[in-house]
């Protein structure tokens, strides 16, 4: 079988066999991790072997990340590691810290992709030739030299599941299309940037970056999340077929139904201890019963406002695009409006302009047209909005890390929302922070840290509590709970259920369908720019009438047959590769770091 690199791959069923023998090609032994006095992990053991996936799971901030990255020999500043850390036989943590073997691992060996895709992707450069870069860099291409690197790389976004299989089977043999195709589109998907692309297509450029390595380990950290149903479901495909071409995988994930469907083997960490190990279906607790139709049995809450009452947020025939001279449009005439006390959904593929719309309605997408207004006022763009009207719409976002100030305490920062926009002085708007961040689940000891002490689901719920710091007449919120663990969402929801009492409007913008159903009075559904159906929520997710909305439901529960989407309907300027490129398979044993004397050099 020939590789993405024209070389043969041992096994005709595409099977790699380990270089290393038969034993694990991660071996994690009594791995410690301190900052400070705090201890961040605690004796963790972990073994990852070829061709299985094992998971990670435990609740926000227990140490999941920083497990990860010691497999790379790294760690956040100010943590200290220890322990016993062999990735292919190479020691890459000791008693001593990261060892000096680590360097020969991260790539060519074992691949990591972050959590959030903004840390992995260069927002400067195009996507294709960082994956080339990469696969140049990182594998032998002999003769072949850049063209093989290209082919390598546009097999690692095929793989990735960022482009469809001209071939007719697409990414999932569920029957995409896409026959017939021709180089130049193929080379202008590869010339894109990060920022044009969703957030869950930018978590699938992140996965080919990882691919073009060529390592035999990936570590994947929520890999699902910006991921709409259908999209997960592919990801759960794509995962268990390259676990089936020999890649030993390591999913951290709060997706219980993705680790399900993936992963054999679970991990349960607990404030940095390992609190169970052993199969899947024992670790983790039973999935959630499937939703009963139809609803209409269920009482629907009362309106929160009279029919007389104005509207908290109108957006009216908003048509937006990406660049200069209305090119690249992502929203074509879209109405929504938001009540007070409110809470309208927003769902829809990835890739469908369900974020473009929030930043719209936030001000800090300017390319567009249409009329929005709040509470009867025109609403202009973010930096002619008054600080009365910043205040009136708050935005948290999904990928909330580079939105804190890695110099001050994550306290000092969301307080400050407070003493700006509402003139509290800097003490009472510090114990409001810490009221709000108590009924997050945050301590006032986190609140003290700096963002890089905290993980991703400690900052969105941060970013969450410096929004609602401002007391938002309507509040945005852009997947803000892709990287919580269950009790946390519940005490996300909460606090959402309780704004509401207080008259405040909510824009939730969601691919979990369950959370929509639980939060949700109406649900707008967007596909490739434009509104496909909206209406009372339960009516439209018992009875859908669109395409969109049918699949979407389909597809929720991993394992149902997912089934065939045109390109289009996932991204509005989808472009399939100019050929069929070979899926992106593990190196053979001349591939790996022992045996490299032909590799390009850093």
């Amino acid at each position: 079988m020939t590789g993405a690199t024209g070389r043969e791959q041992p096994g005709g069923d595409g099977r790699v066999g380990s270089p290393y023998g038969p034993g694990p090609l991660v071996e994690v032994r009594g791995l410690t991790a301190r900052a400070g006095t705090a201890t961040l992990l605690d004796g963790v053991d972990l073994t990852v072997t070829p061709g299985t996936a094992t998971a990670l799971v435990g609740p926000s901030g227990s140490g999941k990340t920083t497990a990860a990255l010691a497999l790379l020999g790294e760690a956040a500043p100010g943590v200290r590691l220890a322990g016993s850390v062999r990735v292919g036989g190479v020691a890459v943590v000791d008693d001593d810290g990261p060892a000096a073997g680590a360097a020969d691992v991260r790539g060519r060996l074992l691949a990591y992709m972050p959590q959030h895709p903004a840390h992995a992707l260069n927002p400067a450069r195009r996507i294709g030739a960082v994956l080339t870069e990469l696969a140049r860099l990182h594998r032998p291409f002999g003769t072949g030299g850049r063209s093989a690197a290209e082919a390598y790389a546009a097999g690692a976004l095929h793989t990735a599941g960022l482009t469809p299989d001209p071939g007719g089977k697409g990414m999932d043999g569920g029957g995409e299309q896409g026959g017939g195709v021709s180089a130049a589109e193929g080379r202008a998907l590869r010339r894109r940037f990060p920022h044009q692309f969703s957030g869950g297509q930018r978590q699938r450029v992140a996965l080919a970056q990882a691919l073009a390595c060529g390592p035999r380990v990936l570590v994947l950290d929520e890999p699902s999340t910006g991921l709409d149903t259908v999209a997960r479901a592919r990801l759960a495909g794509q995962l268990n077929r390259l676990v089936a071409d020999g890649f030993g995988v390591l999913l951290l994930s709060h997706d219980h139904d993705l680790v399900r469907a993936v992963a054999p083997r679970t991990v349960l960490l607990d404030r940095g201890r390992v609190a169970d190990t052993g199969a899947t279906a024992d670790v983790l607790p039973p999935p959630r019963p499937a939703p009963q139709r139809p609803y209409t049995d269920r009482p629907l809450p009362p309106p929160a406002a009279g029919d007389t009452a104005v509207p908290a947020l109108v957006a009216h025939g908003l048509t937006a695009w990406l660049r200069t001279g209305r090119r690249g449009a992502v929203l074509h005439d879209v109405s929504v409006t938001v009540p007070e006390g409110g809470c309208v959904a927003v769902v829809g593929p990835s890739g469908s302009g369900k974020t473009v719309l929030a930043r719209c309605l936030a001000g800090l997408h300017e390319r567009h047209d249409g009329r929005l207004v709040l509470r009867g006022e025109p609403l202009p763009v973010l930096r002619r909005r008054t600080a009365r009207q910043i205040r009136g719409v708050q935005y948290v976002w999904q990928e909330v890390r580079g939105s804190f100030d890695e110099r001050r305490t994550v306290l000092e920062q969301v307080a400050r929302t407070a003493v700006r926009l509402r003139g509290l002085p800097a003490p009472e708007a510090a114990e409001r922070a810490r009221r709000i961040a108590e009924r997050l689940g945050l301590t006032p000891a986190q609140l003290t840290r700096y963002a890089a002490e905290l993980s991703g689901g400690e900052l969105q719920r941060a970013a969450l509590v410096r929004a609602l710091l401002a007391a938002p007449d309507v509040l945005v919120c852009d997947e803000i709970t892709t990287a919580l663990d269950a009790t946390a969402t519940a005490l996300v929801t909460a606090e959402i259920a309780r704004l509401r009492g207080r008259g405040t409007a909510v824009l939730w913008v969601g691919h979990d369908l369950a959370l929509v159903e639980e939060l949700a009075d109406t649900v707008v559904i967007l596909d490739a720019g434009s509104v496909v159906e909206a209406g009372n929520c339960r009516t439209v997710l018992a009875s859908p009438r669109s395409g969109t909305a049918r699949l979407l439901l389909r597809s929720r529960r991993l394992g149902a047959e997912v089934p065939a989407v045109p390109p289009e309907a996932e991204s509005p300027e989808a472009v399939p590769p100019e050929t069929s490129p070979p899926e992106v398979r593990p190196p053979s044993e001349t591939d790996s770091p022992v045996h490299r004397e032909d590799r390009p050099q850093p």
